[in-house]
């Protein structure tokens, strides 16, 4: 499964990174929604993204929009994952799109499980 985690911080990249590698899952990056979305366009579509929401030049609810609202990209998987904990944020990402929420800080036990939920929904 190709998955893409798109979240400002370089550690935390890092550490999704070593999670998934760890369980076999072929991991890209990106710092932002704007590169985020370069590498879609070079690397095509991705089973799953990883996407926080605090970021520079595109936000994750601004890149979650743009790509829910493309017919190519509108059936990817996306997993906000942030510290972002307030019900009215759940609920407007939910809205947008998003297909689950996974508060920071969280471990890889409950990534795996939450990606497992959200994959075996589709």
């Amino acid at each position: 499964m190709k998955i893409l985690v798109v979240d400002d911080s370089k550690a935390v990249r890092k550490i999704i990174r070593n999670m998934l590698s760890s369980a076999g899952y072929e991991v890209f990056e990106a710092e932002n929604g704007e590169k985020a979305l370069d590498i879609i366009y070079e690397h095509g579509n991705f089973d799953l993204i990883l996407l926080d929401w605090n970021m520079p030049k595109m936000d994750g609810y601004e890149f979650l929009r743009t790509v829910k609202g493309n017919p190519d990209w509108k059936d990817i998987k996306i997993m906000m994952i942030t510290s972002k904990s307030d019900q009215e944020s759940v609920i407007e990402a939910l809205k947008a799109g998003a297909d689950e929420y996974l508060m920071k800080p969280f471990d890889q036990k409950m990534l795996l499980t939450k990606i497992e939920m959200v994959m075996e929904a589709t």
